[in-house]
């Protein structure tokens, strides 16, 4: 065991700006879970219908009332934000969450606004498949990252009629993963932005964002930095500088990246919007739409009592949340099973799906084998199936569940 842990920390501390270890505990595993090469194909199919369902029901959301986004728990000085069409681009960088389920995949979720998971995938898990020489099944697609983020930079340019766009990656400079994972976007992306910490952004309302020299920002790049804590923001004097910045984007001032579409997508409630409508096989989706929501989605649902009738298990989880924070599983009987300890997001709406068994792997860590439980992160890049991997941990995934690099076994 002590050769493992000099191996893992040998190798680990080679990779420039990656925190292999997180809240002083081990995050990335020096381990490979093997996937066959059919495997990985089906993960990526169902990873392209999957995304295809919810870019469609986008366009269908944009245009419903508000009253259908209030219950959908939207906040209200989002409403105009949501509808608006800034790009193209419904969502550069979002990832599904899959369960293996039976001989198929389940989507628990779809991160279409600030995914992270994104250096360990496209980077560091090639690091990983040459280090235990095995195939890596994320080979090429870093280079297909760095053209999605450059071509959405240079959509967002356009859409602002900017020519030389001042550009500016962002995130809270005091955590490690969401400041390193903007540094590895703006790297790779090679463009002339540079790194400015969330802290140090400065907004006049209604004129624009602006750094700490006093150059206006045209684009932002928040990869990490949810709109819902956005609209909370504000300064020493309770000005609404976070609602300040979403009016600069209204009104064409500013773009920011990924686009308010994904805003609309994040929303754990378009899970339960996509479940009633095929419910009631609406002629929304086609017969082979619907066909996959019923092979890759799970019943959803604004209340528990589908599932109490049934006496079916069932997950409650916020509409807006992040590491399974706040997240909580129930029998069917109504009873509580399980709960994260984390209660951070118990202001947003509750949304209410079926569970389903997390597949589990033995793991080598640093503290020895252990079980853990397998949850899949597929990317789309700009709706197309991308770079892959697994997190391993307790039944519900949190912010202490490791990284297990993945390989592909010939």
């Amino acid at each position: 065991m002590d050769r493992h842990i000099e191996n893992r920390r040998r190798f680990y501390s080679q990779i420039d700006r990656f925190w292999a270890d997180l809240y002083g505990e081990e995050y990335a595993l020096y381990d490979v879970h093997m996937l066959s090469q059919e495997e990985v194909e089906k993960i990526r199919q169902v990873s392209e219908y999957t995304g295809r369902i919810f870019f469609k029901t986008w366009e269908l959301l944009k245009e419903v009332p508000d009253r259908t986004l209030r219950e959908m728990g939207f906040p209200e000085e989002a409403f105009s934000f949501l509808r608006l069409e800034t790009m193209a681009i419904r969502s550069v960088i979002s990832r599904l969450d899959l369960i293996p389920y039976q001989d198929s995949y389940k989507c628990i979720e779809i991160n279409a606004d600030t995914p992270t998971f994104i250096k360990e995938l496209f980077s560091i898990n090639g690091k990983v498949c040459s280090e235990f020489a095995v195939t890596n099944p994320n080979a090429g697609l870093e280079q297909a990252l760095k053209t999605a983020v450059r071509t959405a930079i240079e959509e967002a340019a356009e859409a602002i009629g900017k020519d030389r766009p001042t550009i500016a990656f962002t995130a809270h400079d005091d955590n490690i993963e969401d400041k390193e994972t903007s540094l590895y976007l703006l790297n790779i992306s090679e463009t002339t932005g540079t790194y400015i910490p969330l802290h140090k952004l400065q907004i006049e309302k209604g004129k624009g964002l602006f750094d700490e020299a006093g150059n206006q920002i045209d684009i932002l790049y928040r990869q990490t930095f949810p709109i819902e804590n956005l609209i909370l923001d504000e300064d020493e004097e309770e000005n609404k500088i976070g609602i300040w910045l979403l009016e600069l984007v209204e009104e064409g001032k500013l773009s920011i990246i990924n686009p308010p579409s994904a805003f609309l997508l994040q929303n754990k409630a378009v899970q339960a919007v996509i479940w009633n409508l095929h419910e009631q096989r609406h002629p929304f989706y086609t017969d082979e739409e619907h066909h996959w929501i019923e092979s890759y989605f799970l019943p959803t649902y604004l209340e528990a009592e589908p599932f109490i009738e049934r006496n079916m298990d069932f997950v409650k989880k916020p509409a807006f949340g992040r590491e399974g924070d706040t997240v909580e599983i129930y029998k069917g009987s109504g009873r509580l099973a399980l709960a994260d300890t984390q209660k951070s997001y118990t202001d947003f709406l509750p949304v209410y799906q079926q569970y389903i068994e997390h597949p589990k792997a033995s793991i080598q860590t640093e503290k020895g084998r252990q079980e853990g439980s397998l949850l899949i992160g597929s990317f789309l890049l700009n709706g197309k199936p991308s770079a892959i991997g697994l997190r391993a941990g307790g039944t519900i995934t949190n912010n202490l569940s490791y990284y297990l690099p993945v390989g592909v076994r010939e």
